[in-house]
């Protein structure tokens, strides 16, 4: 099967029905998904923004953050010297450069709504 590397962009739209997650579901499809381990931290925090946020909407904020537990993600880990390299050299946070080393480490596309890093990971 083949393999799509993820980061929170993507996977947030899709807990939290963001716009653009119909376009993500649809680039997934049925691939086998990987991540670097930070996804979950990600994830995490973009839900506790939300439910500081919208505070009459936590529970249902927590309950879309726990589908997570639902998707067959890989979580990987990432060789922090190396990630540091590449976000020095693309200009990424060290978070985004995460992504977009372990999609070029697994030889994968990656999926993500962040234009920046989409605009990396094709270069």
């Amino acid at each position: 099967m083949a393999v799509r590397v993820v980061d929170a962009s993507a996977i947030a739209a899709i807990l939290f029905d963001e716009p653009g997650a119909d376009a993500v579901a649809a680039e997934i499809g049925v691939h086998a998904l990987a991540a670097p381990g930070l996804l979950e931290y990600e994830l995490a925090n973009v839900c506790w923004k939300k439910c500081r946020r919208y505070p009459p909407m936590a529970d249902a904020l927590r309950a879309a953050f726990q589908k997570l537990r639902e998707f067959e993600l890989q979580l990987h880990d990432v060789d922090a010297l190396s990630v540091l390299s590449l976000a020095n050299q693309s200009a990424l946070s060290f978070y985004d450069a995460s992504y977009l080393w372990l999609a070029r480490r697994l030889a994968v596309p990656l999926v993500t709504l962040d234009k920046e890093l989409a605009n990396r990971a094709v270069q």
